[in-house]
């Protein structure tokens, strides 16, 4: 398996709460997870790389294992007095289904939703085909109630949860009651979940021929994606590169999305265990086009790692608020178990040689509020790129 670059929760919380920030982007729009991946071999290996420091965490396991105690709990144990904020531990389920989140695929019932100031919870997108579009939800109503459950005012991460079935490791085909509202009728429907994907990469057309395209997640095929919506964007047009609430993903993927606008040279570099490394582009790329670079503090990991490189290589102007700033990579052990702990070994740099983490990356240009219209305007103070 390869190396990671994972976001989860600094903490696991008891059976599945902590693979709630990767589904809550599947319901609510935001990203999914982040990892190294691919074959590449400048990537790191999990069996290759593992530093001393914790060995311990594989020790407290098979001591436990030996003992007749859990394993899983005894790592998690070590992970906690390690300090260390991004090191997790999954059981074999959790982290198979974050695999499959690093897939782009999860399952579920096609919503996506929002909490309002008022604690209501706000379906926002219904996915095409999916089992909440065939019961007839649309976006704009709301959802009351999960299996019998008031949702109003709980976080999204704890609705996800509740969606996904995962107190009951509920899987594809397993049943699943909401409570709606749409104005004054209220309403329940009995869906069953079923195997999803999601679309990472989304295009549209703004004025003057402005191409905006939105990255949620590097999950796999992203980069090849955003490469695709680049070579069909109108000749002469600028890009609008979207990494808002962007939290990662695959850095080979960042890396290809690189790839879209420079033509080679460095995106930034890594170290295991104190090995430095290396990430190039491919060469080719479109490196005249006028391109902006949307971020904000949810822009994470392998979306930092990609806004760093087109920043530091005077390829595209940072537009928006400081980036979240975490730039450590994670790589996966498995447990006597079959759980899997997720290690911090190493960190990676931008290609003028700044480290994020802790840091983030700061705009060129800072903007909340009107962050895209604002986008607008220094695409026409770039001028035409033919």
């Amino acid at each position: 398996m390869s190396g990671r670059d994972l976001f989860c929760q600094p903490r696991r919380i008891r059976h599945g709460a902590a693979l709630t920030l990767v589904f809550a982007s599947v319901l609510a729009a935001g990203a999914a997870t982040g990892s190294f991946g691919g074959s590449d071999a400048k990537q790191p290996s999990t069996e290759s790389v593992v530093p001393a420091g914790h060995d311990d965490v594989t020790e407290a396991a098979e001591r436990a294992m030996a003992d007749g105690k859990s394993p899983m709990e005894a790592a998690e144990r070590a992970v906690s007095r390690s300090g260390d904020r991004w090191s997790a531990v999954y059981s074999q389920g959790e982290y198979e289904e974050l695999e499959e989140a690093l897939d782009g695929q999860y399952t579920g019932v096609g919503l996506s939703a929002r909490r309002e100031s008022d604690g209501r919870i706000e379906v926002t997108r219904v996915q095409p085909g999916s089992p909440a579009a065939r019961a007839g939800i649309r976006k704009g109503d709301l959802l009351r109630g999960v299996d019998g459950e008031d949702v109003t005012g709980r976080p999204v991460t704890e609705v996800v949860s509740l969606l996904r079935g995962d107190a009951d490791d509920a899987g594809a085909g397993s049943r699943v009651r909401l409570g709606l509202q749409r104005g004054t009728h209220t309403w329940s429907e009995v869906l069953r979940r079923a195997r999803l994907s999601t679309d990472s990469v989304t295009v549209r057309r703004l004025a003057r021929d402005i191409t905006l395209i939105k990255v949620t997640a590097f999950t796999k095929g992203s980069g090849d994606r955003l490469r695709d919506a680049v070579d069909r964007a109108p000749k002469g047009g600028g890009i609008v590169l979207d990494l808002r609430g962007n939290s990662g993903g695959f850095v080979a993927e960042a890396v290809t999305a690189a790839s879209a606008f420079l033509d080679g040279g460095l995106v930034g570099t890594y170290d295991v265990d104190g090995d430095q490394r290396v990430l190039h582009a491919e060469p080719g790329g479109d490196t005249t086009r006028p391109l902006v670079v949307l971020v904000d503090g949810g822009t994470m990991s392998a979306a930092e790692l990609l806004t760093g490189a087109l920043q530091d290589r005077g390829r595209a102007v940072v537009v928006g608020t400081r980036t979240f700033g975490k730039g450590s990579i994670q790589m996966p052990r498995r447990l006597p178990d079959g759980s899997v702990a997720e290690l911090t070994v190493g960190h990676y740099r931008t290609p003028a040689g700044r480290s994020v983490d802790g840091r983030g990356v700061t705009p060129d240009l800072e903007a909340d509020d009107g962050a895209l219209q604002r986008a607008e305007t220094v695409l026409g103070g770039l001028g035409d790129a033919s």
